[in-house]
């Protein structure tokens, strides 16, 4: 399923907060949404998951307006992993999973056999199956997070938004993490700060800054040391990563100090007093 978002400016409280972004996810493409913080990448992604209603522009799910859909509906097209996504109250990891099939029944429909088969199926893909009874409160943030990613893979839909879901995992973890993304027969948008895995696994890549779409393409085309060192403040070079033929990012020194403010009155060896 193609995700579309075209001209879309999003207010927070009366504060623009993106303003005109345009994305494409091709069905079946990894889209990255990069960019500093407070660059409004977790905004433009609320927007697709119908979170936030834009106050121009449009979303679209191949061609129906995400804001035309009904809840169920979209959430039949739509999964969505947040940051520290899991709930507070002690459910057993399986009954959190579970609660990606809600969607698919009714109020008082019982559990079917898709949904055991849907549930322990996300299980065994995200690793997690020998945790399945354990409380989920008992389980490291890493762990957490891809319980939440099961979820969602239960709920079977073809489009799956992440907002940084390669935090709180170890280098193991995010690789398999966005491996998986890969090969998953859905249309895959999220969030990313680091920049060497948005250039190793995601087809495409939404540069973001000050809540305008910077740059959008592949990564090899987008990720140029001039684009690095405007929207991050970062010297940079880029090589080829030998294990993946992949770009792979060198970052260097600041070139410019976040918040630095240059003195009034530099103190030198002939204006500097001593005192006792």
């Amino acid at each position: 399923m193609k995700v579309q978002a075209t001209d879309v400016s999003i207010d927070i409280d009366g504060v623009r907060i993106v303003t005109d972004a345009t994305l494409r996810a091709e069905p079946g493409s990894v889209v990255a949404l990069i960019g500093p913080n407070g660059s409004g990448k977790s905004t433009l992604l609320r927007s697709v998951y119908r979170a936030l209603r834009p106050v121009a522009g449009r979303v679209l799910l191949d061609d129906d307006d995400v804001w035309g859909l009904g809840a169920r509906t979209a959430a039949h097209r739509t999964a969505v992993v947040l940051q520290d996504d899991s709930p507070d109250f002690e459910y057993s990891v399986r009954e959190v999973v579970e609660l990606g099939r809600v969607p698919h029944r009714g109020m008082f429909d019982r559990e079917s056999d898709r949904d055991r088969d849907a549930v322990a199926v996300a299980l065994g893909t995200v690793g997690v199956t020998h945790l399945a009874e354990r409380p989920i409160g008992t389980l490291s943030g890493g762990e957490r997070q891809r319980v939440a990613l099961a979820r969602a893979l239960a709920q079977q839909t073809p489009v799956l938004v992440l907002d940084e879901p390669t935090n709180h995992l170890d280098v193991l973890a995010q690789v398999e993490l966005l491996e998986l993304m890969r090969t998953l027969p859905a249309t895959v948008v999220l969030a990313l700060h680091d920049l060497n895995l948005a250039a190793a696994y995601c087809d495409q890549v939404v540069v973001m800054r000050e809540g305008r779409v910077a740059a959008h393409g592949p990564p090899a085309t987008v990720l140029q040391p001039t684009l690095i060192e405007d929207v991050y403040g970062v010297h940079a070079a880029v090589g080829t990563n030998p294990l993946t033929g992949r770009p792979v990012l060198l970052l260097g020194t600041p070139v410019r100090r976040r918040g630095r403010v240059p003195r009034q009155d530099p103190i030198t060896p002939t204006t500097r007093r001593h005192t006792r």
